[in-house]
């Protein structure tokens, strides 16, 4: 398997999310799940972020390891990530992860 991985840096990933990540595998059970953030095109400005949990592990992925977390995000969707935070957010409209990305021209 030729899975590259990347330093922190390239896709920085904040305390709240790791923390959610971390509790969320404990409640699994599984040591094996990692977050996958990926984009997807459509939204009003071409890209959407997307986030599910992963077991597997593709050849062409990219794996920032963040505080015993892993994030996985596949080579597609890496060029537009490379910079960019993922956070978890908790507020009076609901929890979720986000991406902050200061390389999105536009956001809606």
């Amino acid at each position: 398997m030729s899975v590259e991985q990347f330093s922190p840096q390239s896709l920085l990933v904040s305390d709240s999310a790791v923390n959610k990540v971390r509790c969320l595998v404990e409640e699994e059970a599984c040591p094996e799940l990692k977050l996958r953030v990926f984009v997807t095109g459509g939204g009003c400005s071409g890209f959407q972020y997307g986030f599910t949990f992963d077991e597997l592990v593709a050849d062409d992925d990219v794996i920032v390891d963040v505080e015993g977390i892993s994030v996985l995000i596949d080579s597609m969707s890496y060029p537009y990530l490379n910079g960019a935070t993922v956070d978890y957010e908790e507020g009076l409209s609901g929890s979720k992860f986000v991406v902050q990305n200061p390389n999105a021209a536009t956001t809606c």
